[in-house]
């Protein structure tokens, strides 16, 4: 008796692949073989049906339209596509942050240029030779402004002192030309001049404010760029190999298994790509605290250190200040001579010059403060609307890009076939990914680039947070990394226009916390302080050394 079909029957079931959801006929290949040549690759080989799928190494070994080659490229080309996704999300940001930057160094660079034409215009018919064999120092003072607010490393403080001394200088012996004034008899008149104070009180009180309204306005500048920066350099950081499986899996893989149409579970979409931008997601907290300070920053630009006002009538306090000195000639004359002595007579006569172009001057300024104000306001709705770029992006790119289904789908690809997704979703950032159920994420091993833009924004913001309360920073340009020194504690008007700033080479670097912060920005109340620059320099030290521990 023979028993064995039975048996045999069930063993050519068992041993039969299992077909999940293709039914007993094998399905056509007709969408993957469109998909895969439109992407630009040959159709050589392409399955025209169904085949066996042991070979894959990435989708789900069922039925498949996918050859390992297919599927070798498809993971290349996910992972090309995704990394675009990054840089055009990036460019985004890049072009806010951009053009808010170009916005405000157009009216900055505006301002300038205005107060120095009104003053080449008005002053030869106002001054006459005290102007005109003074040109120099004058276009000096402004080459030394916009110097600085391009970042140069000059004190601005100085600059200004400088002015003021070579023009006192200048004018002291056009106004005195029946005297022969030697260069040592001007340096004991310099000694004397903050005690005689010849422009009056015009040189001090334009020092405190254009100095704030200068350190604000390049910082302010600088921290756009900064920004921009940042998300160009971490846009082009590079996917893990673990990454690119996962992206593969996500994107590709319901086209090998013949689901083109089923669209990725938003929950599966998010925990694959939180886990790819683990790294991306800590820059949340330090780009926060930088979108807060330039708001900060700005509401002091459009404020006490108003740009339209100090910077737009630099050329109007330099006519009040001579006006001042032409006034009061005799009486400061009189003092010098009492304290340097009388310098002896020159042979040349007495100039008329004078004479003819004494009298209070008045100049006009046109007010841009209504631009000022658009441009700020402009600028925080942006900058506030930026605050939760690097956190909201995995849930924008899974919407937006990969086009994942609603979150209560439960007829969309999980990652094995159609189906509901049933995994909890991941916090934010490297931490949160040590359970990761999509993507193998090493949590010891943070990836250095970003590290070191985390190091960039928190030095920008300790600029920025020293430009907030009036204290200069020092800084050359955007990728100084380990520059941001402040000069000093804050301090009121009448300190700080009698302070003589140190230079460059023998300022101290700033040791004390910044003002404290409300909602991380930097006029609140808690309690973070930004890093000086000395703590900044040894975490970077420690970054370095790490990077080479864990090579």
């Amino acid at each position: 008796m023979r028993v064995f079909p039975w048996g045999f029957w069930l063993l050519c079931v068992a041993s039969a692949p299992a077909r999940g959801d293709s039914g007993s006929k094998a399905r056509s290949c007709a969408e993957v073989r469109q998909l895969y040549g439109a992407k630009g690759f040959s159709l050589s080989g392409v399955p025209q049906a169904e085949i066996s799928g042991e070979h894959l190494r990435i989708c789900p070994q069922g039925y498949t339209c996918c050859t390992s080659e297919m599927e070798e490229n498809f993971a290349n080309k996910s992972q090309s596509e995704f990394e675009a996704m990054m840089k055009e999300s990036g460019r985004s940001v890049q072009a806010t942050l951009t053009a808010q930057h170009r916005s405000f160094d157009s009216y900055f660079q505006d301002l300038l240029n205005k107060s120095e034409k009104a003053l080449y215009d008005a002053f030869p018919s106002m001054y006459g030779e005290l102007y005109t064999q003074n040109v120099k120092v004058f276009k000096d003072l402004y080459s030394e402004l916009r110097r600085y607010y391009r970042s140069s490393n000059i004190n601005l403080e100085e600059a200004l002192n400088e002015f003021w001394t070579r023009l006192l200088e200048r004018l002291f012996k056009l106004l005195n030309p029946q005297y022969h004034i030697t260069d040592e008899y001007l340096d004991c008149m310099v000694k004397h001049a903050e005690q005689h104070k010849p422009f009056g009180e015009v040189p001090r009180d334009l020092k405190v404010k254009a100095t704030r309204a200068f350190i604000a306005a390049r910082s302010y500048a600088q921290g756009f760029l900064v920004g921009s920066d940042v998300v160009k350099k971490v846009s082009q950081v590079s996917l893990s190999h673990e990454c690119t499986r996962a992206i593969m899996k996500l994107m590709y893989c319901p086209h090998c298994r013949g689901m083109s149409s089923v669209r990725p579970c938003n929950n599966y979409c998010l925990n694959v790509v939180k886990g790819c931008l683990a790294n991306q997601a800590d820059l949340s907290t330090e780009w926060k605290y930088l979108m807060d300070s330039l708001i900060g920053v700005a509401d002091r630009i459009d404020g006490p250190y108003n740009v339209d006002t100090v910077i737009g009538t630099i050329h109007m306090r330099i006519a009040e200040a001579i006006s001042n000195l032409q006034e009061n000639k005799d009486s400061i004359t009189s003092k010098v001579f009492q304290g340097c002595g009388n310098p002896k007579i020159s042979t040349k006569g007495s100039s008329s010059e004078d004479k003819k172009r004494r009298g209070k001057v008045t100049l006009e300024a046109k007010s841009s403060a209504q631009a000022l104000e658009m441009l700020v306001l402009d600028a925080k709705g942006n900058l506030t609307a930026l605050k939760t770029y690097w956190i909201t992006l995995p849930s924008s790119l899974c919407s937006k890009k990969v086009m994942a289904s609603s979150a209560s789908d439960d007829k969309c690809w999980n990652g094995m076939t159609k189906g509901s997704y049933l995994p909890q979703v991941m916090g934010d950032g490297l931490a949160n990914q040590i359970n990761n159920p999509e993507v193998e994420v090493d949590i010891t091993k943070p990836d250095m680039t970003i590290r070191q833009q985390i190091m960039q924004l928190k030095i920008m913001t300790n600029r920025l947070g020293n430009a907030n309360i009036g204290n200069d920073v020092d800084f050359q340009d955007t990728s100084d990394d380990m520059s941001g020194s402040g000069s000093g504690d804050s301090c009121p008007d009448d300190v700080c226009g009698k302070r003589l700033s140190k230079s460059p080479s023998t300022r101290q670097p700033e040791t004390n916390a910044i003002p404290k912060q409300s909602g991380h920005g930097v006029n609140g109340a808690s309690s973070r302080s930004l890093p000086s620059a000395s703590l900044l320099l040894l975490l970077s030290v420690a970054v370095i050394a790490a990077q080479h521990l864990w090579r």
